[in-house]
């Protein structure tokens, strides 16, 4: 009887071990996964370089903070006409081809993806952590943007399909930074008058009848960052004629880029 009961509490005792460490084994399991969800879910808004900075940083997004930013909205002119007289699932497959061409030139760019906007959507260039070249990754950004929907454009006119007409705005300057929401619900938000600027500035587009517009603070920033070289980058652009912006009592000084046809 006393083997038997010592065999029983040896028996006990390795259950329970082997219980605990199947236990642990499967919370450290569902910790990776959860981690890798989040990395992915966070890679969906940020380049990955960005992301590796935030596994390693015990507070990844930093306090509320003003610093300056390139921000960008990129946009289909005519989507309404265009999803008219197409189907809703040919409407869909349309928008998921488009964001997934721009959103892959923003992430090369080292550009954030701050939202989708319906039909398009807003960028960043210096969130959450300011670069030595913002404002000239935005204009490469956004001329390989265009060159990227061109490309796409002779595919869909080969398929018997409309071509998708781009444009782009973008603006520089100082934006807040930080979280805002609810204690259930955050985003990182990206506030300002540069935000709304830059939306207007995309809208001059169709006033001008050119594919980008971009604000001379814009301009000026390029050519602080990379000298020399901003007359390369915006070697296409050209001055324009400053432009009311609705909102604003002062006019802004904008440059062009392409035109319309």
């Amino acid at each position: 009887i006393a083997i038997w009961i010592q065999q029983t509490v040896v028996l006990v005792l390795m259950a329970g071990l082997l219980a605990v460490v199947v236990w642990r084994s499967r919370r450290f399991v569902i910790r990776q996964a959860a981690a890798v969800r989040e990395r992915e879910n966070l890679s969906r808004y940020f380049p990955p370089t960005v992301v590796d900075q935030f596994a390693n940083s015990d507070e990844p997004l930093g306090a509320v903070r003003v610093q300056p930013v390139a921000v960008m909205f990129a946009d289909i002119v005519g989507f309404s006409a265009l999803a008219e007289r197409s189907k809703p699932e040919q409407v869909v497959e349309t928008l998921r081809e488009f964001f997934a061409r721009l959103e892959s030139q923003i992430f090369d760019h080292g550009g954030t993806l701050d939202k989708f906007l319906g039909d398009g959507l807003m960028a960043t260039f210096g969130t959450p952590f300011r670069g030595r070249r913002d404002a000239a990754d935005a204009v490469a950004c956004a001329q390989a943007m265009l060159d990227s929907i061109a490309r796409w454009n002779g595919e869909r006119t080969q398929r018997g399909l409309a071509e998708i007409r781009l444009s782009i705005g973008i603006h520089y300057g100082d934006v807040v930074l930080g979280d805002i929401g609810s204690e259930r619900r955050l985003e990182f938000a990206v506030l300002g008058d540069v935000v709304n600027v830059a939306s207007r500035i995309e809208g001059l587009t169709r006033r001008l009848a050119c594919r980008a517009v971009v604000s001379e603070d814009v301009v000026h920033a390029v050519q602080t960052e990379i000298g020399e070289e901003a007359g390369a980058l915006l070697t296409d652009f050209r001055r324009g004629k400053p432009q009311p912006i609705r909102g604003r009592e002062q006019t802004v000084a904008i440059w062009t880029l392409g035109s319309a046809e």
